[in-house]
């Protein structure tokens, strides 16, 4: 048997030879390929070895090689994977990234798994792997399919089997990886990551093939890394800025896109679940709730073509995943307050819940409305009371709106119409932020119906006049420009403020 080389241990591509580590999940997988006629579903991250895993399990299980492997992605494959249902005896086939399917295709191969389930095939066997949640979108085309196929998730690779790759690979080469535990740390689960890696510092060190006697490998993880991640970049980088800026750059926005971003890189198995993210991250709730909702999110992936194989969000599971395991590797190396400049935001973090309140008397509800969706366009945090239904059911709602009029939202604009001053809940509403008057923080719309004098607190600061006999959508394009520079402008001096109490404590020390 020939010497093994680089290329064959330290595998950036295909079944690896010297390296293989079994999964967890790695028995239930070899009995779920055995049994007759079951699909077999395996969920998991990118890049942590599901395909190689079913590709040896069906080896080991004296299953032989796999018949067919098919992706989800590729475009000839898509039609391979449409005939499925016709073929009477298909053998294994493997799809992966089934998760990439046209729905109705899910759906056809969904029924098509019932029927094979049902007659205990022996002589076609699917495997579907895709990205965390797979089996729960599978089984929402045909959800009596629960009991007739196997789902198998894979975890993030806990670092006992990353360092165990390297380490078969350090005997096939006999050669010794300074640092080890360092690089299978920051490999962070995935052995594709680590396969690089270790492929690199070889390279470095000018290892090709195995030694003749065991030789230390003392090359810098530091400049390896920093290589990697550059090659990485050229890749990744401009189409990372591209989905960050989202559909529509607004500067002073709430970057929804961008915080997806940061909510994917610290999360433990390279998913969000958005509803999770929405619920538990009260500043940029109503910003990334209509990116979700409103399927912005979902359009902004279709469309763009150089984002589709990078990210992918499922509007059924709500979540959003990498699909690449180098992209992951390159987000989570990156130096996030110089991104977020690089990006073009002005910040990526908010002093206050909502950048703008609305108050209103219920005679107005349609101009308030048009302000509100108007300054959503632009990723605004807005308190507009008819989106917030949901959260003042059952709640005491003095007790949850004084705050956001007292404090919690940076500026209220009150529509002060005739009917304003009658109403018990804007004189609620007028009570919680009279005294911000002082603090540049209430901006007026004065209705040129409204009786002379009836806000006079309100004529000493800056607003605007509003005149119902007018056209509606040209006077709230005009106020919401206005009230975005307005945000926009805040937003910066809270963040040169920011800078210069970070710079004080330097120039002190000095």
């Amino acid at each position: 048997m020939p010497e093994p080389r680089l290329e064959e241990v330290f595998k950036r591509s295909g079944l690896p030879t010297y390296t293989f580590v079994e999964p967890a999940e790695y028995a239930h997988l070899k009995v779920a390929l055995r049994t007759a006629g079951r699909g077999v579903v395996v969920e998991g991250p990118s890049g942590i070895g599901k395909t190689t895993a079913v590709r040896k399990a069906a080896l080991d299980a004296g299953l032989g090689d796999v018949a067919q492997m098919l992706s989800g992605r590729d475009p000839d494959d898509i039609e391979a994977i449409r005939m499925l249902p016709e073929l009477k005896a298909a053998g294994m086939v493997i799809i992966d990234d089934f998760h990439r399917l046209p729905d109705e295709l899910k759906h056809a191969i969904a029924e098509h798994l019932k029927v094979l389930a049902d007659q205990e095939s022996t002589k076609t066997k699917i495997v579907l792997i895709g990205i965390n949640k797979a089996g729960d979108s599978l089984i929402h085309f045909a959800a009596d399919l629960n009991n007739r196929i196997d789902t198998i998730h894979f975890e993030v690779n806990d670092i006992g089997r990353v360092r165990e790759l390297i380490q078969k690979g350090e005997r096939a080469l006999d050669i010794k990886i300074d640092r080890l535990e360092d690089l299978a740390k920051d490999s962070a689960g995935s052995f594709h990551i680590a396969q690089i890696l270790c492929h690199e510092i070889c390279l470095d060190a000018g290892i090709t093939e195995r030694q003749v006697q065991v030789t230390r490998v003392e090359t810098s993880i530091e400049k390896i890394k920093d290589r990697v991640l550059n090659e990485i970049s050229r890749t990744f980088r401009a189409r990372t800025i591209t989905f960050a800026r989202g559909r529509r750059f607004r500067r002073e926005g709430r970057a929804p896109y961008l915080h997806l971003l940061k909510f994917l890189i610290t999360s433990d198995d390279w998913t969000c679940n958005v509803d999770d993210v929405i619920a538990n991250n009260s500043r940029v709730r109503g910003s990334l709730g209509q990116v979700i909702d409103k399927g912005y999110l979902e359009g902004f992936l279709r469309e763009t073509e150089n984002l589709r194989d990078m990210f992918h969000y499922d509007a059924y599971t709500r979540v959003f995943a990498v699909e690449d395991p180098k992209l992951m590797y390159f987000l989570r190396n990156l130096l996030w307050s110089k991104f977020v400049k690089e990006v073009g935001f002005i910040s990526d973090e908010f002093r206050s819940k909502y950048d703008f309140a609305l108050s209103f008397a219920g005679e107005q509800r349609s101009v308030a409305e048009a302000i509100a969706s108007s300054l959503q366009e632009h990723e605004l945090e807005v308190f507009y009371d008819k989106d917030q239904q949901h959260m003042i059911l059952a709640a005491d709602v003095e007790q949850y709106l004084a705050p956001i009029y007292r404090s919690e939202a940076r500026f209220v604009v009150a529509l002060l119409s005739r009917e304003y001053p009658k109403k018990i809940w804007t004189k609620f509403e007028s009570d919680n932020f009279k005294e911000r008057f002082g603090e540049g923080s209430v901006i007026p719309i004065w209705f040129k119906d409204a009786a002379p004098g009836i806000f006079d607190e309100s004529a000493r600061v800056g607003g605007f006049m509003f005149d119902p006999d007018e056209d509606l959508e040209k006077q709230v394009a005009s106020i919401t420009d206005s009230l975005v520079k307005r945000a926009g402008a805040e937003r910066s001096e809270e963040e040169r403020a920011s800078r210069d109490r970070e710079i004080a404590p330097a120039a002190d020390e000095t």
